[in-house]
């Protein structure tokens, strides 16, 4: 940054600075930014060119949506948002389950709900042959603690 000396409106005994920025640096070096840019962008959306080989093999089908399965504080239970009997769910699960064996399950609880029903229901899930099981919960709860911390050891 250079600072000259000029003059006031008509006042020559008054010398006061006038600082200006250059951009001409600037302008280069955004230039070249946007040169290298257009540069690089068509070859990370384009692939390698393949001849690939064709086969007879179906196409892999999508994986099933994963069954959501909503405790109520009340002990309700629903699964994919209909009401099922407790007796009723394991039946209905391994039946599913015959199905569709990879098919994954969504375990929504009540944060209000006694841990040891939550245990129960996830027990009929698993003796129903459903073993890809995933708790569901909402961000932004409480941070987790930070470890305490350990006094030194003597010797």
């Amino acid at each position: 940054m250079s600072m000259q000396l000029s003059s006031g409106m008509g006042d020559e005994d008054e010398a006061h600075p006038v600082s200006e920025i250059n951009v001409t640096p600037l302008v280069d070096v955004m230039l070249v930014l946007l040169v290298i840019f257009m540069v690089t962008a068509p070859m990370m959306t384009a692939g390698i060119a393949l001849d690939l080989p064709k086969t007879a093999a179906a196409p892999l089908s999508p994986p099933a949506p994963p069954l959501e399965l909503s405790l109520t504080k009340e002990g309700g239970l629903f699964l994919d948002k209909e009401p099922v009997a407790q007796e009723a769910l394991e039946p209905r699960l391994a039946a599913i389950r015959a199905e569709t064996p990879d098919r994954a399950l969504h375990l929504r609880a009540d944060r209000g709900l006694d841990y040891g029903e939550v245990l129960r229901v996830m027990g009929l899930v698993q003796r129903a042959g459903i073993t890809k099981v995933a708790l569901v919960s909402l961000p932004g709860g409480d941070p987790a603690p930070a470890p305490a911390p350990t006094a030194p050891q003597g010797r």
